[in-house]
């Protein structure tokens, strides 16, 4: 069986809290999420109609029991949802200070069933004849993870379309810095079409942050397309042929933006399936992460396209043809 999407990596249970403006020891009632970057993704795929999977491990736990379960409930397979004695299930818990302030707090030590994705275990044929296979920086962090990552990057050899979404997040590279981890992150962008990330993590995989450069930086590395997201600023795309678009920023009253990334990245993946230009696949996907940004949850937030183009519209001066772009 072959899948539209196919995303590899982090599964955990977000628990946040239902009050927002103080912080964890004030909070008294929370509400249970399904998380994880990667699952978030394959989530806000499915959301357009797109089939999707995840690889990736729980605990032995009834958390692990709920990921299953809540991938059903939003039409993801658990085909590749394996389980992994090492640890329970990774638990989640952030902090709400809007507009610009979400702490989050992982429990994923000693370490996350997700890291313990071993080679020997990957579907190889369902990886290469997946349209889009979407890995993270993440599952680079730390044995036999990181192998096995890269083991599906290169098995896939550029096949369809393959994005590595940066992730950099240094509490998950015990003992190792930004330099060390850029030689991963080099190897990942070699088997790789489509690169996305923020100005520190496209500085953590090639050295520079300037948006242009950073671009410029990760085409060199391999990809076809580069996307660097600017926050505030917008979002800079920019394809093989030094073609660059600008998307500006899209308005929005900000509930909790930590699940406006994995929105972008679900809208990525259905633009390109699509078959949008890079422009109008950005601007889309700008607009559902706006959208979740608004929301509380991650993965309930996730965005029907009726709904992002709604937004799109509501926004004047938001289409594709004033899109400012730029060689």
């Amino acid at each position: 069986m072959s899948f539209e999407v196919l995303t590899m990596g982090r599964v955990g249970v977000d628990v946040y809290p239902l009050q927002t403006g103080v912080g964890l020891p004030e909070v008294t009632s929370f509400g249970k999420y399904l998380g994880g970057s990667p699952t978030n993704v394959a989530v806000a795929a499915a959301r357009y109609g797109h089939g999707a999977a995840v690889i990736t491990k729980t605990g032995r736990d009834p958390f692990g029991d709920f990921v299953r379960s809540a991938l059903a409930d939003y039409g993801v397979s658990d085909r590749f949802v394996g389980t992994s004695g090492i640890a329970p299930t990774p638990v989640t818990f952030c902090e709400i200070f809007p507009p610009d302030d979400f702490p989050l707090y992982f429990y994923r030590l000693p370490k996350a069933p997700d890291l313990d994705i071993r080679p020997q275990e990957l579907d190889l044929d369902t990886v290469r004849s997946a349209e889009i296979f979407w890995v993270t920086g993440t599952g680079l962090a730390e044995e036999p993870s990181r192998s096995a990552t890269l083991a599906a990057l290169e098995e896939r050899a550029k096949a369809g379309v393959t994005v590595f979404d940066l992730d950099w997040r240094p509490m998950f590279w015990p003992g190792e810095d930004a330099t060390a981890a850029r030689e991963y992150y080099a190897e990942a962008l070699r088997d790789a079409t489509v690169a996305v990330g923020n100005s520190d993590e496209c500085a953590v995989a090639t050295g520079e942050r300037e948006p242009y450069a950073a671009a410029r930086a990760l085409l060199a590395a391999g990809v076809e397309l580069a996307v660097v997201k600017q926050g505030p600023k917008g979002v800079l795309a920019m394809d093989r042929d030094g073609t660059a678009a600008e998307i500006p920023p899209m308005p929005v009253d900000v509930v909790n933006g930590l699940g406006a990334g994995d929105a972008f990245g679900g809208a990525l993946c259905h633009g390109l399936l699509s078959g949008w230009d890079a422009t109008r696949t950005v601007e889309f996907a700008n607009a559902a992460g706006a959208i979740v940004a608004g929301r509380l949850a991650c993965s309930d937030a996730m965005p029907t396209e009726a709904e992002v183009e709604e937004k799109l519209r509501a926004v004047s001066g938001r289409t594709s043809n004033e899109v400012k772009s730029a060689v």
